[in-house]
């Protein structure tokens, strides 16, 4: 249980960070694009977490984790970049709340877990509470960003499915660090194929939230996803990520004084009700007092029974 809590904290915290990854990615696209602030994110984030995990580094260095690096972090934040610069951030939000679901079904498919009924509502809850945080809508969506998104949705849930026999055994911060350098090694040619060599920036804003993207949008939330994935289910692991948006909705409504209505308050308390009835254990363990409160009374009836019969 204490390895568990630590767990979900961690995705907990993960979860939270991702939620300013897309408002940070807006202020830095303009001057990178999409491709090279993919790769920008990781080269600045993987060396100082190869530094911190260093000892276990070798241990790392796999072809499995390498390849699923390349796809999670990789193919994945390319092709969100891509779509984010194509369509709303709200459109967006929608279709990263449909991961937990698409994590759920290929478990299940691929035999790994089957998801309790208490899960699926857990799941659709979270899905439906997404759906009010984004309702607002939003300007400059199309159905190629939304396409590009929701491709980027697919294969990061294939990565989460992925990744717990990738970290079995090894170190989340050494395989993490050896992920990010797949990941920005994969992205130089989208790079350089979609929009040449990079240029320098108008001014500091963007560089700024570059900065933080690297560090508090990718480092951080990257690591501590990883940690907490080591410990617990890929579907618990999956439903985690529908806290992003609601964290990036919030930003908008206090950073950049995007309307908020009661609809989207509800939402995002859906949210939080549906990722609880999904993290809560499978074992009823507020249950069992209650059990063994029986399993005495079942007893003491027992003996009763057995004296009466002597007499």
């Amino acid at each position: 249980m204490t390895h568990r809590r630590t767990a979900i904290f961690s995705l907990i915290a993960a979860g939270m960070l991702w939620g300013s990854s897309v408002p940070l990615s807006k202020l830095s696209i303009g001057w990178l694009g999409p491709g090279w602030l993919t790769v920008g994110r990781f080269a600045l984030a993987a060396p100082v977490l190869a530094f911190v995990s260093r000892r276990h580094l070798r241990a790392a260095w796999h072809p499995r984790v390498i390849a699923v690096g390349a796809l999670g972090f990789g193919g994945v934040i390319v092709l969100q970049n891509l779509g984010i610069a194509h369509t709303s951030v709200t459109h967006a939000a929608v279709l990263v709340g449909a991961m937990p679901v698409m994590v759920a079904v290929f478990t299940a498919v691929l035999g790994h877990s089957r998801p309790v009924g208490r899960e699926w509502i857990g799941y659709a809850v979270a899905s439906g509470g997404i759906v009010l945080v984004a309702g607002s809508g939003g300007g400059g969506a199309t159905p190629w960003g939304d396409l590009l998104v929701l491709t980027s949705v697919v294969f990061s849930a294939v990565f989460i499915v992925l990744q717990p026999k990738v970290l079995d055994g090894r170190d989340p911060a050494a395989v993490t660090a050896v992920q990010f350098i797949a990941g920005a090694v994969v992205a130089v040619p989208f790079a350089l194929l979609l929009q040449g060599a990079p240029s320098a920036p108008a001014h500091w804003a963007p560089v700024g939230a570059f900065v933080a993207l690297a560090f508090a949008g990718t480092l951080l939330p990257f690591w501590l996803f990883a940690h907490g994935q080591s410990k617990v289910p890929a579907q618990l692991a999956g439903v985690f990520v529908n806290i992003e948006p609601v964290v990036g909705t919030a930003i908008g409504w206090i950073a950049f004084a995007d309307p908020m209505s009661f609809s989207q308050l509800f939402g995002a308390l859906s949210v939080i009700a549906g990722i609880a009835l999904t993290a809560l254990p499978r074992t009823p363990r507020l249950l069992a007092p209650i059990g063994r409160a029986w399993d005495e009374h079942v007893y003491i009836q027992e003996r009763i029974l057995a004296s009466h019969r002597l007499l």
